[in-house]
C-alpha cells in the first residue's frame, strides 16, 4: 500500500481529485486530497495575508496530524511550488515527490521567477491581491485544459480567487536531506498556452507525458491514476526517461 497526498494547483480544490482518488483506493492505496486554505469550504478565510507558506503549512499539518511516512507527495502546477516546500521541511516522511505539470522552483525563487507569465496575472488583481480565475479559452486550451461542457461546468463549480501573496513569495529549499528525496515528473502536452514554458527536467528524474490538457485529473483520471502507481513502485534511482502514455481521451 502507498499513501498519496495530492495537493491542488491555484483557483482549485481538493475536490478537482475526486476522480482519481477512488481509482488509486480500489487499487489499495491510502490517499489524501486536502483542500488548501483560501479555497473551497475554506474560502471565508481568503485574504492578502495568504502565501506560499501557508500552503506549505497545510500539508505539513495533514502530514503531522494523521502520522504520514512513506507519503509519496503530488502537486499540481502552482502546488509544484507548495510540495517543494514541504519536502525541504520534512523530508524524512516523503518516499518520492511528483511534479505533475507543475513549477519545480530553485531555492528562492517565486511562482513570478519560475513562470514569468504570471507577472501578467498580478498586474490584473482585483483590489491588488486576488487573481481571478483563468478564462476559459477555444479548445484545445479550454478551461485549464478541460474542453467537454459536462467536466467545464463542474470545473468552474470549485474554482475561486488565488492570492497575491502566494505567486510572490520565495520558496526556501536549504535542507540537504530533501536533496536525496526521489522526483519525477508528470507533463501534460496538450493545449499548452503562450508563454508557459517549462523547466529543463535535472538529469535522472524521470518524466512522464500525459496527451492531454493541464487539468490531466478530470480529462485522464485513469490515466493518471496508472501512472502515478507506476512511479510509486520505482526504486530510488530509477533513471531518465521520457515515457508517453497513450491517452483514450483528450
Amino acid at each position: 500500500m502507498t499513501t498519496f497526498l495530492l495537493i491542488h494547483g491555484a483557483w482549485h480544490t481538493g475536490r478537482a481529485w475526486d476522480r482519481v482518488t477512488p481509482l488509486l483506493e480500489a487499487a489499495g492505496h491510502r490517499v489524501f486530497a486536502p483542500t488548501l486554505t483560501g479555497y473551497g469550504d475554506t474560502a471565508h478565510l481568503l485574504s492578502p495575508e495568504i502565501g506560499l507558506d501557508t500552503h506549505i503549512d497545510d500539508v505539513l499539518g495533514v502530514i503531522e496530524a494523521n502520522d504520514l511516512h512513506d507519503v509519496v507527495l503530488v502537486g499540481h502546477s502552482y502546488a509544484g511550488m507548495v510540495v517543494s516546500g514541504v519536502v525541504d521541511r520534512l523530508p524524512e516522511r516523503i518516499a518520492r515527490v511528483v511534479f505533475l505539470d507543475a513549477m519545480v522552483p530553485e531555492d528562492g525563487q517565486s511562482a513570478v521567477d519560475v513562470l514569468p507569465v504570471t507577472q501578467q496575472m498580478i498586474d490584473a488583481a482585483v483590489d491588488g491581491w486576488r487573481v481571478p480565475p483563468m478564462p476559459q479559452q477555444p479548445p484545445p486550451r479550454g478551461l485549464f485544459g478541460v474542453t467537454d461542457p459536462v467536466d467545464v461546468a463542474w470545473l468552474r463549480s470549485m474554482l475561486s480567487d488565488q492570492p497575491v501573496r502566494c505567486l510572490q513569495q520565495p520558496v526556501r529549499l536549504n535542507n540537504p536531506a530533501a536533496r536525496t528525496v526521489p522526483r519525477s515528473h508528470i507533463h501534460c502536452t496538450a493545449g499548452r498556452p503562450d508563454g508557459v514554458g517549462r523547466a529543463a527536467v535535472p538529469d535522472g528524474e524521470r518524466v512522464w507525458e500525459l496527451q492531454t490538457g493541464h487539468d490531466c485529473m478530470i480529462t485522464q483520471p485513469a490515466e493518471l491514476a496508472a501512472v502515478l502507481v507506476e512511479i510509486a513502485l520505482l526504486g530510488s534511482a530509477d533513471g531518465a526517461t521520457v515515457c508517453v502514455v497513450s491517452a483514450r481521451n483528450s
